[in-house]
């Protein structure tokens, strides 16, 4: 199955892989535009996804040094992508010993509506479900968890738990119960599908410089990427960057006991990482004049 990158998702790791400036300075409308359209997103698609995000309280408007229009990060958002960091660039093995949170949730029915949002944020968060109203995460997610609760208003509703899981079943039996892990096998089997060509291709030379928007390396229209260069980088690693974020929430990244011999996640982990170190600094090189207020790019 085909990718999804939708133009929200896109401008969201956008900002999280270029657009965390220290003095908080927006990014230009124009800026977003230029960079999306390496990507195949077009004006109208950039500028309504940026509404949608205005709206949700994620980005906020406001002038450049230089006085053009653009948008900056809400502290909310700079909070969400700082949690973010610490699952897609994580880098430690999982270790059984560290144990178990529990969420165990009581929500009234007249507020039904946030039993929902309770439920489908604890599955965001990776957590699976023990039982009825109890789910359960790998105890390293307790602060993550606790943030999200308190900053969704839904920490009245929740308990919260630590500890190990002492039997009946064996834990990792019990585990392909709380999870599906089949599926989670599945998204990184896509993920490899997609990008492991992709990190193959740039060890060997043979990086693609084929521009899906038409948009060239100098921010404009009709020209390829340079091959192997900064604008091709910056493509394939936002690209690579969009597709694995979702990975560290669907998959709660389990000790290696608890999962099969063939499980694809430390292949995929190891593939993103690749790609990470390889392309983004490159990337950078690309983002930087279009965001610097010179308006255009090197196509390095």
């Amino acid at each position: 199955m085909a990718e999804q990158h939708t133009p929200r998702s896109l401008i969201v790791s956008l900002y999280g892989a270029y657009g965390r400036t220290p003095d908080g300075s927006p990014m230009p409308v124009a800026a977003l535009i230029r960079l999306l359209a390496v990507l195949g997103v077009d004006a109208p698609s950039v500028r309504s996804s940026v509404s949608r995000l205005k709206r949700r309280g994620l980005l906020l408007p406001g002038r450049t040094a230089d006085g053009a229009a653009g948008y900056a990060l809400s502290d909310d958002a700079r909070r969400l992508l700082d949690d973010g960091d610490r699952r897609i660039y994580a880098r430690t093995e999982p270790k059984l010993s560290e144990g178990w949170v529990l969420a165990v949730f009581s929500v009234p029915e007249a507020e039904r509506h946030k039993r929902h949002l309770l439920r489908s944020r604890l599955a965001r968060l990776g957590f699976g479900t023990a039982a009825p109203g109890v789910w359960i995460a790998p105890a390293r997610l307790y602060e993550e968890t606790r943030n999200a609760l308190e900053r969704l208003e839904l920490s009245p509703y929740v308990d919260l738990f630590r500890g190990d899981h002492l039997g009946y079943a064996a834990t990792a039996g019990a585990v392909a119960r709380w999870w599906d892990l089949p599926a989670i096998a599945r998204l990184h089997e896509e993920f490899l599908a997609a990008h492991e060509p992709v990190l193959r291709a740039w060890r060997t030379g043979r990086a693609d410089a084929e521009d899906p928007a038409g948009a060239g390396g100098t921010g404009g229209a009709g020209g390829a990427l340079a091959p192997g260069g900064a604008g091709a980088a910056y493509r394939d690693y936002l690209l690579a960057l969009d597709s694995w974020r979702r990975l560290p929430y669907a998959d709660p990244v389990l000790p290696a006991e608890l999962l099969p011999d063939d499980w694809p996640g430390r292949r995929s982990a190891e593939v993103f990482t690749a790609l990470h170190e390889l392309l983004r600094d490159r990337g950078a090189e690309f983002v930087r004049p279009f965001v610097s207020g010179s308006g255009s790019g090197s196509g390095g």
